[in-house]
């Protein structure tokens, strides 16, 4: 579904696909800030309640920045065939950037940040990371129009 959601808004909206992932990444963000807090919060709510009701708590804790997350790759790809004009070659680059990308944080998390920041400084460094990615990515798309 989260894959759905980026690839359609690539489609629907191909001049936008830059921006979108920014936004993307800036509601990536936002939730890695405030997750452990919310997820502190939320862990009592679910005793007792059945587990099709703590199913459905925890599909509602995670169905919107894992449908961010998911959207990113797609909406990259739309950007890149669009300039390219070579879907294959945009997918293949761009998934294997990604994979290699994911591989590396999460070795990097596991085996350096966790242990120099904790689980917290880890999260807001990811989060912060984000941030920094979307902010990048907006500025540069306001440059590329300010061109074109």
């Amino acid at each position: 579904m989260d894959s759905l959601a980026g690839g359609v808004l690539s489609r629907t909206y191909p001049a936008a696909t830059v921006p979108l992932f920014a936004g993307s990444e800036i509601g990536i963000d936002l939730f890695g800030f405030f997750s452990l807090d919310l997820f502190n919060v939320v862990a009592g709510w679910p005793v007792g309640i059945g587990y099709l009701a703590t199913g459905i708590v925890a599909f509602l804790l995670v169905v919107i920045p894992t449908t961010l997350m998911g959207a990113t790759l797609p909406l990259l790809v739309g950007h890149l065939a669009t300039l390219s004009g070579n879907v294959g070659r945009s997918v293949g680059t761009l998934y294997f950037a990604n994979t290699l990308g994911a591989a590396a944080g999460a070795y990097f998390a596991a085996t350096v940040l966790l242990r120099a920041l904790g689980l917290v400084g880890t999260v807001q460094a990811a989060a912060g990371l984000s941030a920094w990615l979307g902010i990048v990515v907006f500025g540069l798309a306001a440059v590329e129009r300010r061109i074109a």
